[in-house]
């Protein structure tokens, strides 16, 4: 009898086997679809959006001659081979013209001597949970920062205002020191702390003259403070209304003997394009200072017609 029973139960077992695993693969299928585990990902979810730009335009061409004309005053008196020459500018050189570039431009007068520099850099985000605008803005924030602007009138001296998005940084007697580096590695922000005197030796690289590889940003090294601050309202400070985010800063230095020049800088961000305008005048005497508002007000007049550039 112990046979008969055994195989009345082993079929009835296999049966119930059997209903198990059909009752576990139909529950899997209710909802008509499987989950994607990487469809919750942070990455797929939360990818930052490219920046607007995708590519710069060539620079040298970006100044149109009337401009040219107004910043360079001493091209006027050359022959017309010359002056072509002057106005054609000189490229800075880059490995990625898609990612940096840069043009300069100098001409000398029996007046004063006149150096214009502009650099555009396009900054991309290897992040992908960071925009490339917000990166754009980190840089931005630096070089702000590195340029150690005053506290606006009626502020506290002890920290200077941070940029948009970012905090405020400690405020600084003593300025970063600026430096000459190759255009294709170099950083353009304006460096120094704009209400100083540089006193250097006759090696100094504080200007750049034409056809050296000064950074485009990079007005002068650190000094004494200057006996003659800046005149009220010309003060180096944050602009409004150029980009989405702008400051300007002004440095009166001497090197060596030479009369004393003034560079004015002008840096701003248009999404994720940093541009940098640098104006400099350097007398032919000794005598006097290079005038502040003019070149204050030249050097904001070829911001605002790049970043309008930017935007067509």
């Amino acid at each position: 009898m112990q046979p008969k029973a055994r195989h009345a139960y082993l079929p009835g077992l296999a049966a119930l086997l059997v209903a198990v695993v059909a009752g576990c693969s139909g529950s899997g299928a209710d909802d008509g679809s499987a989950a994607d585990p990487k469809a919750g990902s942070p990455t797929a979810a939360t990818a930052a959006a490219p920046g607007k730009y995708r590519t710069l335009r060539e620079p040298c061409g970006a100044v149109p001659r009337s401009m040219l004309k107004d910043l360079l005053p001493g091209a006027a008196s050359l022959p017309e081979d010359q002056q072509a020459k002057v106005y054609g500018g000189t490229a800075a050189v880059t490995y990625d013209t898609d990612r940096r570039v840069g043009c300069s431009w100098k001409a000398d007068d029996t007046d004063a001597s006149h150096q214009l520099v502009i650099d555009l850099e396009r900054v991309v985000s290897y992040d992908p949970a960071v925009s490339d605008d917000d990166r754009a803005q980190e840089v931005y924030a630096k070089k702000e920062t590195s340029a150690a602007l005053p506290p606006p009138s009626g502020t506290s001296t002890g920290s200077t205002p941070g940029t948009a998005g970012t905090p405020g940084t400690p405020g600084s007697s003593s300025p970063a020191t600026g430096s000459a580096t190759d255009p294709k590695n170099s950083d353009p922000n304006t460096g120094t702390n704009p209400n100083t005197t540089t006193q250097t030796g006759p090696s100094s690289s504080a200007v750049p003259s034409g056809g050296t590889s000064e950074s485009p940003g990079s007005p002068g090294s650190a000094g004494s403070p200057s006996e003659t601050p800046p005149a009220e309202g010309l003060e180096p400070r944050l602009l409004d209304g150029l980009g989405d985010a702008a400051f300007l800063n002004d440095v009166l230095a001497r090197s060596g003997s030479a009369a004393q020049h003034r560079t004015v800088s002008v840096v701003f961000r248009t999404s994720n394009v940093i541009v940098t305008v640098r104006y400099t005048e350097q007398p032919a005497l000794a005598a006097g200072a290079p005038d502040s508002r003019e070149l204050q007000d030249r050097a904001q007049e070829l911001a605002k017609r790049l970043a309008e550039e930017l935007d067509e």
